[in-house]
């Protein structure tokens, strides 16, 4: 009797220290993958707030005579004002873009999630295995057609490509046919709305944490989008920030001072990328869990 109310305080601590364990393990993943992915950024900063001949040779990962505003005063005057111009530019391809694409993404997947028809289904899976395609494989074609009809080297040879979002149908759809109940339409048809009315006035509302995520998806995919831009522009006027600065870091070699300046480039390209998540995120969390649990 002694021995075993001895045994069982020791073999409740081995317990709790086997499954006590476990947390730790995987907040110490967490944390060396935390700090993995901050690297970089972490580098980035303190890059950008350097002198150019501190950049090539100080220690990369701390500050040395920090001069942030002088080097991007330097970056917003080089070459008359053109990074400006750049952020501008990617500004309109992605808000634009972005907005657009979402309200075609919302109407298609309104009418597939609620309205029948022939090929519905087949219209669908067309738009899920486009999903499957990379980009890339679309850019030269694209360039083909919009070469036939002269759009080439204008605003619009990266906008119109950009408003396309099969994803933004899929979860339009998805999040439709969850959040939005259809004995809800057929009260407002009986009362006498139109059904432009009651997708405006309804079901917009409804799933509105879905457009929300669309939108911020086909945001940072526009922002970060290369290729498309660089087979379509000519004029560094019309460059995107992401096209814009491989053009300067492919100078460097002629221009070393562009070096630091497409450092300070790429931190300040990402600062609209971070506002826009920050400032949505609630919104396109919802979004995200509902698709992925009603779905």
């Amino acid at each position: 009797m002694t021995s075993h109310t001895t045994n069982t305080p020791s073999t409740s601590v081995r317990i709790k220290r086997k499954f006590g364990a476990a947390p730790v393990a995987v907040n110490i993943v967490l944390l060396v993958a935390t700090g993995y992915f901050l690297l970089p950024v972490f580098w980035l900063v303190v890059a950008a707030t350097k002198s150019r001949p501190d950049l090539v040779s100080s220690f990369g990962f701390w500050f040395l005579r920090p001069q942030l505003f002088q080097n991007l005063q330097e970056l917003f005057s080089e070459q008359d004002h053109v990074f400006g111009q750049w952020m501008l530019n990617s500004l309109l391809y992605s808000g634009v873009g972005a907005l657009v694409g979402t309200v075609l993404a919302a109407c298609a997947g309104y009418c597939l999630a609620v309205y029948r028809f022939r090929g519905k289904e087949a219209i669908f899976s067309l738009i899920l295995g486009s999903v499957l395609v990379p980009a890339t494989a679309l850019a030269l074609p694209t360039f083909l057609a919009f070469a036939k009809v002269g759009l080439t080297d204008s605003y619009l040879a990266v906008l119109l490509p950009s408003i396309i979002s099969p994803f933004g149908v899929y979860l339009s759809r998805i999040y439709t046919q969850a959040a939005v109940p259809l004995e809800l339409l057929e009260a407002g048809r009986i009362d006498g709305a139109n059904e432009w009315q009651i997708f405006r006035a309804v079901v917009l509302r409804l799933i509105s944490p879905a457009l929300v995520t669309v939108f911020l998806f086909q945001f940072v995919g526009i922002w970060n989008n290369f290729f498309l831009p660089l087979i379509m522009l000519q004029n560094d006027r019309l460059f995107p920030v992401t096209l814009g600065l491989y053009s300067w870091q492919s100078q460097i070699s002629r221009n070393p001072q562009l070096l630091l300046l497409t450092v300070v480039g790429s931190l300040v390209a990402v600062v609209p990328l971070v506002i826009t998540f920050l400032s949505l995120q609630r919104y396109w969390k919802a979004g995200l869990t509902t698709g992925s649990v009603k779905g």
